[in-house]
């Protein structure tokens, strides 16, 4: 019986990728960013359309593409899927090398694919439930690696506050003692508080402090597509958090959010922003996924209605009234490009127009043809909110033909210097980019 299903899920993924062909985005990407992006007609499908381009990983001293003035160098390699960054006060620099738990029940052919897909581009590889520390050498090339803390269990966020280190396990933020300087932690976490962690669909949890350190804020995504594995599997979830450090009571600060996966407080404003992957199938060009401001108490419209009060027809039952009070995202980053790394900036190393906005990193998604994301964008700001439309910086982490994958980028952090570092769970490499001069 599980032969069959895994020969038919393959059948049926065959079927997905041939359909890609014939249903190609009809937007450019610029179309869909900014304040107001296009948005088309949704549409109904069989078996959703979907490009995935197989791992290649980065061969014979490759490594992406950057935007005039800017210079890349690979600072750490032979990883195992990098996905988030912390630099502590003293320089070094944290990287959180993991996966999914695995523990999602797969139940019916889509997810089967879903699994095959990730498999076949390198998304799906085994992370290293781990997080490894970096410290910059004397001289140029590789930083010295040092394995920081084991036997994690997916872990995503992580925030140092005072001296104590949090980390964002799937199922619960553990904490430990942290001194300045050492290359290893070998005491055992505590847990701090627990994590909305049945099933598992979205498993990631990004973590961010406020500037005090009073309280930690947590992106949960949700624990499907559009609630079909039922609402009782979505209690606390497409939500973000407010835990209390002092007492590790949590509360949902902001709510229809479906996979909050970034978050970032802007310094000048006092506004907590966050990055979101929006809902699939119903499109190439729909939904935008986008950044935004969370207000406290404030709906985003998931799983009602998206990019504001646009109804989820394959949602049941109905709730216009919940669609009523969704709030439209702030700006749009494109349809599926599967933003995952978010970083505000007033002041940096890079030159004088990447002052003073936000860094997105794009991981990229299935559900689009032609290839969107797979890219560090670059989005100003002006007077505390976005303008324009997303410059991208990093590039070049797939084929110009779009059959192979070199990399993904998921994490972003300056260094010490103002460096950007971006984590590439695919490429297992963590890059280093510099103003060229």
């Amino acid at each position: 019986m599980a032969k069959h299903l895994y020969r038919s899920a393959l059948a049926m993924a065959c079927v997905a990728l041939l359909g890609a062909c014939s249903e190609k985005a009809s937007l450019d990407a610029s179309q869909q960013s900014g304040g107001d992006p296009t948005l088309p007609k949704a549409q109904r499908f069989l078996v959703p359309p979907m490009q995935v381009p197989d791992f290649a990983g980065w061969q014979n001293g490759a490594m992406p593409t950057v935007a005039p003035g800017l210079k890349i160098e690979k600072i750490a390699g032979d990883l195992k899927h990098p996905r988030q960054l912390l630099t502590l006060p003293n320089g070094d620099v944290l990287v959180v090398e993991s996966n999914g738990p695995g523990e999602e029940a797969l139940t019916t052919p889509k997810q089967l694919i879903a699994g095959i897909v990730k498999n076949q581009s390198g998304k799906g590889a085994k992370g290293g439930n781990r997080i490894t520390l970096l410290r910059k050498g004397s001289g140029s090339g590789e930083w010295e690696k040092h394995t920081f803390i084991e036997n994690l269990h997916s872990p995503f966020g992580v925030q140092l506050i005072g001296n104590t280190l949090y980390v964002a396990n799937t199922d619960a933020i553990v904490k430990f003692p942290y001194e300045e300087g050492q290359t290893e932690i070998k005491t055992p976490g505590v847990e701090f508080t627990d994590l909305p962690s049945t099933v598992n669909h979205h498993w990631t949890k990004a973590l961010q402090a406020n500037a005090d350190g009073t309280k930690l804020y947590v992106g949960v995504g949700s624990n499907s597509n559009i609630t079909e594995n039922g609402m009782e599997v979505e209690y606390r979830r497409a939500d973000v958090l407010e835990v209390d450090v002092a007492s590790g009571g949590s509360r949902i600060y902001a709510s229809g959010i479906r996979n909050p996966t970034g978050l970032q407080w802007d310094a000048t404003t006092n506004k907590l922003w966050a990055i979101a992957n929006e809902r699939d199938e119903i499109g190439a060009d729909l939904v935008p996924d986008y950044m935004t401001t969370v207000t406290e108490g404030a709906f985003y419209g998931w799983p009602y209605g998206y990019y504001g009060q646009n109804v989820d027809t394959r949602v049941m039952p109905q709730r216009p009234d919940m669609v009523a009070k969704a709030i439209k995202p702030d700006y749009a980053l494109g349809s599926h490009v599967a933003a995952l790394g978010l970083l505000l900036s007033q002041k940096n190393a890079l030159p004088a127009q990447y002052q003073n906005g936000a860094f997105v990193s794009e991981h990229g998604s299935w559900d689009r043809s032609p290839l969107s994301g797979y890219a560090v964008v670059f989005v100003a700001f002006q007077d505390g909110k976005p303008v324009g439309k997303p410059e991208t910086l990093v590039s070049g982490f797939y084929s110009k033909d779009e059959k192979l994958l070199y990399g993904a980028p998921v994490g972003v952090v300056f260094d010490k210097d103002g460096a950007l570092l971006i984590a590439d769970d695919v490429g297992n490499t963590v890059w280093r980019v510099t103003a060229a001069q």
